[in-house]
């Protein structure tokens, strides 16, 4: 007997999630040194965590032996208060992701339920449809844009979620707020639209989420710590909506969800302007010199909003092989039905000129 023949079966055939692959794997594989390898595949902060955020690291680390604030009140105050919401508000998940899975296990129910997402978008949100065997509507896009009329179309009644993620990732595009205004006021009240923000820190002219959500607007807003404060190694994240579907959403989380040394950290970096501020201005340029170099070399781009870009580069995935070989780690977009594409992070200038410079080779 096999384990299969009493585990779930719908997880048989999962998709499983490809993280981006890490410098100490490459460099075992390779035999390079880890020190070496430049990482664009997973869009990390190149600047490394908030100044703020590792002082307050090494001042809780003493305290690791108590058990975390299980409401994180501290935190979640702070953020509410940065945010111009309330405390009742928001919700805060390890890493957005868990945000996304509490969206499920609130709103769906297996085999009587559908969820609706962009063809080139995040990939878990299909993965978790998989995992909690509900039905997964791919509408697809307009040259890598949302189709949000599509979308809004694809809406059955059972739909439950419909997920816009804006900046998208992996394709780094956006829908103009004035469309996404439109969109979010003419989704029925009964299907909550989460609007996946994760790079929303990086949009130069970023949508009024929030607002709509004080006009009425059924809109889970996801935000994370990981990129713009640089601290995807803890795996923190929040969500804002109406209270009552916060309500809804903390009755599916877990005590302690929080670490405290996640809750130490995050509290310190929501303070850090400076850190933030630096961060947008390397990535605004970066962003502007990937684009010119693809440019001068004859190579497609997507213009982004977020901190990747991603190239037409042929076949994505014997570059992605090639450019771990010159010590370039970036992310192969084969996985999302893109064999021609690559998605590269922008790092600091010395990283972005060790990529140019691999990438010419194997071209």
């Amino acid at each position: 007997m096999s384990v299969w023949d009493f585990a779930n079966a719908n997880l048989k055939n999962l998709h499983v999630y490809e993280p981006g692959k890490p410098i100490e794997e490459v460099a075992r594989e390779l035999g390079l040194d880890p020190a070496a390898i430049v990482k664009l595949a997973s869009n990390e902060n190149p600047l490394g965590p908030s100044p703020l955020a590792v002082a307050a690291m090494r001042q809780a680390a003493g305290r690791m032996h108590i058990y975390p604030d299980g409401a994180s009140f501290e935190l979640a105050t702070a953020i509410a208060k940065k945010q111009g919401v309330e405390y009742n508000n928001l919700i805060l998940g390890n890493g957005s992701n868990e945000i996304i899975e509490f969206l499920f296990h609130g709103f769906t129910r297996r085999g009587n339920s559908s969820v609706i997402a962009s063809r080139y978008s995040f990939a878990v949100y299909k993965l978790m449809a998989e995992l909690f065997d509900v039905a997964f509507i791919e509408v697809p896009d307009r040259d890598f844009v949302h189709d949000l009329g599509a979308m809004r179309a694809a809406i059955r009644p059972d739909t439950k979620l419909v997920f816009v993620t804006n900046p998208n990732n992996p394709t780094g595009t956006r829908v103009s707020n004035d469309e996404l205004e439109q969109f979010v006021f003419s989704v029925p009240k009964n299907v909550v639209i989460v609007l996946d923000e994760a790079y929303y820190e990086f949009c130069q002219h970023p949508p009024d989420t929030l607002g709509w959500i004080r006009r009425g607007a059924n809109i889970v807003a996801l935000r994370t710590f990981s990129k713009i404060q640089g601290l995807a190694g803890l795996r923190i994240g929040y969500g804002m909506a109406n209270a009552d579907t916060i309500s809804v959403l903390q009755r599916c989380r877990q005590p302690f969800n929080i670490n405290a040394m996640a809750q130490a950290a995050a509290l310190a970096a929501v303070g850090d302007a400076e850190h933030e501020r630096r961060t947008r201005e390397l990535n605004f340029a970066g962003l502007e010199r990937l684009a010119k170099f693809a440019k001068a070399r004859g190579i497609v781009s997507v213009p982004s909003h977020a901190n990747f870009m991603m190239l037409k580069v042929g076949d994505s995935q014997r570059v992605f092989v090639e450019l771990q070989k010159h010590g370039v780690i970036v992310r192969c977009m084969s996985s999302y039905g893109l064999p021609e594409w690559i998605r590269v992070t922008i790092g600091t200038p010395a990283e972005m000129e060790k990529f140019e410079r691999a990438l010419i080779k194997c071209l």
